[in-house]
């Protein structure tokens, strides 16, 4: 629905209804981390980390807000000092307020990371997978028709300038996988026990490898910046489309 004219408490209010923020335990500060002027919020900038660059361009472009899935605070009190000072300083500076996501864009069932990476590649009917203090974060299905973990990386827009690995032991026609972004690389334990012939994920840790070959599977680790542009871009379509608000992505990639 149009709702244009929406002040800074109005837009917030949308966010934490729409993607359930109080339902997930999370050890990101979920919601509003810098606070604004009680504005009207025209413009706003998605982006995966509220890291200095992003803050800076997306602040430079003219965003009232920044919305991100990585913040600045992850459940321990951090100094305003350094470069954390830096990131703080130009958000208010610039009167832009900073928004986070973490788990709840990871398991949003529509505009989630996740469940994007599912639509992506064709899945129908596609159930939770895999957990996260009690919640279901990731997605599982069967793919529209057989591919190989190569096929099902290009459609993901995977490639090895943004850190692509993929490990290949199982199945070469893979028809069943579970997704899970980020640093979720445990979870293929999950994957295993289900049946799957593939897990897709962020990143692949030096000790699950010799699970993953024991156990015949496939894993493609897309990178954990690459997985995670999913549903901050699939909100910002949604914020342009439903609310009437500007939106524009950031991209500062990390290659990891």
């Amino acid at each position: 629905m149009y709702t244009p004219d929406m002040n800074l408490k109005e837009t917030c209010e949308k966010f934490y209804d729409l993607l359930d923020i109080a339902s997930y335990q999370d050890i990101s500060l979920n919601g509003l981390q810098i606070e604004s002027s009680n504005k009207e919020i025209r413009r706003i900038a998605f982006a995966v980390d509220a890291c200095l660059d992003t803050i800076c361009r997306a602040a430079d472009e003219g965003a009232d807000m920044l919305f991100v899935h990585h913040g600045l605070f992850w459940g321990r009190p951090v100094a305003i000092a350094d470069n954390h000072y830096q990131r703080v300083k130009k958000c208010i500076g610039s009167d832009m307020s900073l928004f986070a996501c973490h788990i709840p864009l990871d398991a949003h069932p529509l505009y989630g990371n996740n469940a994007q990476m599912a639509l992506r590649l064709g899945m129908t009917g596609y159930d939770p997978f895999g957990e996260f203090m009690g919640r279901s974060v990731g997605f599982k299905g069967r793919l529209p028709f057989p591919m190989t973990a190569m096929e099902i990386a290009r459609l993901l827009g995977f490639d090895e300038e943004g850190g692509l690995k993929v490990v290949s032991f199982g199945k070469d026609m893979i028809e069943t996988a579970g997704i899970i972004s980020g640093g979720a690389s445990g979870d293929v334990v999950s994957a295993v026990d289900q049946g799957l012939d593939l897990f897709v994920t962020g990143e692949l840790r030096h000790e699950d490898y010799h699970f993953v070959k024991e156990h015949n599977m496939n894993v493609i680790a897309g990178g954990h910046y690459r997985s995670e542009i999913f549903g901050v871009q699939a909100l910002m379509r949604y914020v342009m489309g439903e609310w009437g608000v500007e939106a524009f992505f950031v991209d500062s990639e990390t290659g990891l």
